[in-house]
């Protein structure tokens, strides 16, 4: 479970080792490509990027967290972003389309969870099926087309969910300011202080660490998983539905890149992929890494085709070093293994 408040800095300060990666890396850039990353228009671009991204990894933390695994959600903002597109441009529904595409995000979400917890399929298998069925039921549906949104921007649902409120402002940096930011923040600090210091938070780390130990302690294990997937469902909806207003556009793929992007996220955030141990800004420093990578390699003379190596062996090298700061046990059990002796697995208090 999560650490308590004593203890060394890195325990009082959450998600410390990688907010001091981020800016080691983030300084990085700025002396290697000062052209892009001492530009503000850098910036707000990735402020109408990330919220998806990282709406994504914050559901994700709470699913890792509680110990289980969701791949299904690039299926989810396949098929919620379906529903927006099609209900508004076709039949101009406006803000009714965001209602019913958030409830098909949670219906999705809420199915998820019944069958994980109540039926018993393990979450790998039972998201992976589920995947594999909405993006069916989204490319069916749709026909395989994509829906352009024009005139999307002259709607009060695109200004207030991804508008640009200083648009036309003398600052030009200002006025590219993405609502979605505004609204993505809110939404995470919420779940930072939910995951933090609410009764369901505890709950979700509880199940992490053991479901048994949970049960002998009074929590229902099966609404509370639900309640995750759920909320995924609800997140990754969202998600959809600022993708499809910011492109103006539904793509049936539009969700596909998400998937190992968001895991690692949340892993290189410092989220244990054991469960039991999660946190909200170390995922949204990962985050930010994942998504600087990319920019800051083209703009530093590298190809594209870089990317993704760099960005696995960021996040090979976040698990290594999780792994071995806060995983005695399993450390222990490694060095072992590889005929070590086993005092090197334990930390200072174990001895």
């Amino acid at each position: 479970m999560a650490k308590s408040g004593g203890g060394s800095l890195v325990d009082r300060f959450e998600g410390l080792p990688i907010i001091i990666v981020f800016f080691a890396l983030l300084a990085l850039f700025m002396y290697t490509a000062p052209q892009v990353f001492l530009q503000p228009f850098i910036y707000t671009t990735f402020l109408s990027t990330l919220p998806p991204l990282l709406l994504l990894a914050v559901g994700l933390t709470f699913v890792i967290g509680a110990g289980e695994i969701d791949l299904s959600f690039p299926a989810i903002i396949s098929f919620a972003g379906f529903t927006f597109a099609i209900l508004f441009k076709e039949y101009d529904l406006g803000w009714l389309a965001v209602i019913v595409a958030l409830a098909a995000g949670i219906l999705v979400g809420f199915v998820n969870g019944i069958i994980i917890a109540k039926i018993g399929i393990p979450s790998f298998i039972a998201t992976l099926g589920t995947q594999f069925f909405w993006f069916g039921t989204a490319t069916v549906l749709s026909g395989g087309k994509s829906y352009a949104l024009r005139g999307v921007n002259e709607t009060s649902v695109w200004q207030w969910i991804v508008g640009r409120p200083f648009a036309g402002s003398e600052t030009v940096w200002l006025g590219q300011l993405p609502m979605q930011a505004f609204w993505t923040l809110l939404i995470v600090l919420l779940l930072w202080s939910i995951l933090k210091r609410h009764r369901f938070g505890e709950h979700v780390l509880f199940i992490g660490d053991s479901n048994a130990v949970s049960r002998v302690v009074g929590v229902d294990v099966d609404r509370e998983k639900i309640k995750v997937f759920t909320l995924m469902g609800a997140l990754a909806a969202t998600a959809a539905i600022m993708l499809t207003l910011e492109n103006k556009n539904f793509f049936g793929n539009q969700g596909q890149g998400y998937l190992l992007t968001a895991i690692a996220s949340v892993l290189i955030g410092g989220t244990s992929i054991f469960g039991g141990r999660a946190t909200v800004i170390g995922t949204f420093f990962g985050s930010c890494i994942i998504l600087m990578i990319e920019p800051a390699l083209v703009a530093t003379g590298l190809t594209g085709a870089w990317v993704r190596t760099v960005q696995g062996l960021v996040f090979l090298i976040s698990i290594v070093f999780y792994l071995y700061v806060d995983e005695p046990q399993r450390r222990g059990a490694f060095f072992a293994r590889l005929g070590f002796s086993k005092g090197i697995g334990r930390s200072s208090g174990e001895r």
